[in-house]
């Protein structure tokens, strides 16, 4: 059902304390954290002989095929490959919106069948609402899962803030930049405290200027919260800049290539001399797997 707020009872409505966030000591919040067992740098996220099969008519398309990955909580993965080889593919069969044809997903020893509160997904094309306000395009899944409203604007401010869109909280999306509202999805996505973060090449419709602006700042977030995320990409830049770890996938069907172990502490400089030469070795195979060979 459309939002029918208006911009005047956006504004009406007292901003919620945020008193004891800005010291370090945010009051509990109702939805308690899954998997708590489950300590940093220990495996949060099982893909086991994944498969995916697409049928048309009489035709069958291997997206898929034979992709194995364990994920660590607290890891950035990134994964990259040839155009068209099921990058995109993987990310939505972990998100439950794509139903694998073979394999297993699992999160802290938990199969995920359909999408859940334990993934959130930032998408390349933004998907806000535009009618809606940035506080409340955050709001948008807390107020889904039924979070009390109070609870929700304190949330929200918090993330609101950590993306650095505090004092557009009440402007509308046509208002925006588009880093910013990029930043929207990012705080849309983490405010839910989902254990996995997928987040489809957030940046690839930005110049370049802004692209490298957003990779900082997701680091920035990420040194603030804690967040597993697989990031998808087609930059290799990008992904040597991001991650621990860089998954390398063939030409459809997807498979992977090899995985490559970022082995230099964050911040990194990207014209760091063995920066440079891994980019290149990375940028020669994907060559060589390139669909349009």
């Amino acid at each position: 059902m459309r939002d029918t707020d208006t911009p005047k009872s956006e504004s009406a409505k007292p901003r919620q304390s945020l008193k004891g966030v800005a010291n370090g000591n945010p009051r509990p919040e109702r939805r308690e954290k899954l998997y708590t067992d489950i300590m940093e740098g220990d495996t949060l996220l099982n893909i086991t002989d994944l498969r995916v099969v697409f049928k048309t008519d009489d035709k069958e398309t291997i997206a898929v095929d034979n992709f194995t990955l364990d994920v660590k909580k607290g890891e950035l993965v990134s994964i990259i490959g040839p155009s068209g080889c099921g990058k995109t593919t993987i990310l939505r069969a972990i998100a439950g919106l794509i139903e694998p044809t073979g394999g297993s997903i699992k999160i802290g020893g938990k199969e995920c069948r359909g999408p859940g509160s334990d993934r959130g997904m930032v998408f390349q094309d933004f998907a806000l609402f535009p009618w809606r306000t940035v506080r409340k395009n955050v709001e948008f899944g807390m107020e889904i899962a039924g979070i009390p409203k109070e609870e929700r604007h304190e949330r929200a401010e918090r993330y609101i803030k950590l993306v650095g869109l505090d004092k557009f909280e009440d402007a509308r999306v046509h208002e925006l930049s588009g880093g910013m509202k990029q930043r929207v999805g990012i705080a849309r996505a983490f405010v839910n405290h989902p254990e996995v973060t997928l987040m489809d090449e957030p940046f690839g419709a930005l110049d370049a200027q802004t692209r490298n602006i957003m990779q900082t700042q997701l680091l920035r977030i990420l040194q603030n919260t804690e967040q597993t995320i697989i990031f998808v990409t087609h930059s290799v830049d990008e992904a040597l800049f991001l991650s621990d770890r860089v998954v390398m996938l063939t030409k459809r069907p997807a498979r992977i290539n090899r995985i490559i172990d970022v082995p230099w502490p964050r911040p990194r400089e990207r014209s760091d001399r063995d920066f440079v030469e891994m980019r290149k070795s990375i940028l020669d195979e994907l060559e060589k797997e390139n669909v349009m060979n």
